[in-house]
């Protein structure tokens, strides 16, 4: 054994449990949201109120560049993120990691559309349009996005983190409201899809953990990886998710159903929503991975 030897073990047990906590807390959120806002009368008609309130409000910068931003996001765009996580892997000699790195895109995608095909379903709670009735929870497009950042997050070094992170996610975590923007999807659909890859990302991470492959980094202050990345992505989760959850309560809780504020209040509170969560969980995977290099030197037989 290293004369590090005993200091690893305990640092891996103890990374693989916190993120294997955060996986399984993330997965039961996931059927929360589901449950609150799908399977609940209140909840399909706030969303219903967000969508409609997404029709009447064109004037929004978001809602007129949506469509636009979100076109960009297709297979082929996929396919050339995939290749570039593949790539940084196999450039860095780390073939476990690439796995890991790809394998979060790649099974994020999987369970998002057998749970939106064939798992979970929308049932008619209120009578709504038949325009309103398929199901879409979770989002794909922000699967897509999430689990691409969270791919980069997890591949690249340690020293380049932060790097990664900051040229990534603010687009990355503002897709989930551009989705709601355009009318592509409801508020929970990507608040889902935000748990969905947080959880497959820490569940495979995990994996990493218990094999033995991270360990610990004595990292110093990093003021500018602070103020680009940290700070902003704090600023839109607590916004996001503060001034979301107000709007939330206002519109569903506090209005009666046929107010005409309710629609416009319904959908700037399930926009502000939709961001604050996709920065919020890349706060946590952040925070999971401080100092904690996922870059194992390789043994011989791996190189």
């Amino acid at each position: 054994m290293s004369p590090g030897g005993k200091d690893e073990k305990p640092f891996a047990t103890r990374v693989r449990g916190r993120l294997e906590a955060v996986a399984a807390g993330a997965a039961l959120l996931l059927a929360g949201v589901n449950a609150a806002f799908v399977r609940t009368a209140a909840g399909q008609r706030w969303e219903n109120a967000a969508l409609a309130g997404r029709r009447e409000d064109e004037t929004l910068a978001a809602a007129r560049t949506a469509d636009h931003m979100l076109d960009h996001i297709t297979l082929s765009s996929l396919g050339v993120a995939v290749a570039v996580l593949a790539l940084i892997g196999l450039v860095r000699r780390r073939s476990v990691l690439t796995a890991v790195a790809v394998g979060t895109v790649g099974v994020s995608l999987v369970l998002a559309e057998v749970l939106k095909r064939y798992v979970l379903r929308r049932p008619d709670l209120v009578d709504a349009p038949r325009r309103l009735l398929g199901n879409s929870f979770p989002s794909g497009h922000t699967t897509i996005a999430m689990s691409v950042l969270f791919g980069l997050t997890l591949v690249v070094p340690y020293r380049l983190r932060g790097v990664a992170v900051g040229v990534c996610a603010l687009w990355a975590t503002f897709v989930g409201a551009y989705t709601v923007a355009a009318g592509w999807h409801r508020p929970s659909d990507t608040i889902g899809a935000d748990l969905l890859v947080l959880a497959v990302a820490c569940a495979l991470t995990a994996l990493l953990a218990r094999s033995g492959r991270v360990r610990p980094v004595a990292d110093r202050p990093r003021p500018l990886r602070a103020l680009f990345v940290i700070a902003p992505l704090s600023g839109v989760a607590l916004a996001g998710l503060g001034s979301g959850a107000l709007l939330l309560v206002e519109s569903m809780f506090r209005l009666p159903p046929g107010d005409p504020a309710v629609p416009r209040l319904a959908y700037a509170g399930g926009h502000a929503l939709a961001a604050g969560a996709s920065a919020a969980v890349t706060l946590v995977l952040l925070a999971l991975l401080r100092r904690v290099d996922l870059d194992r030197p390789q043994s011989p037989d791996e190189a």
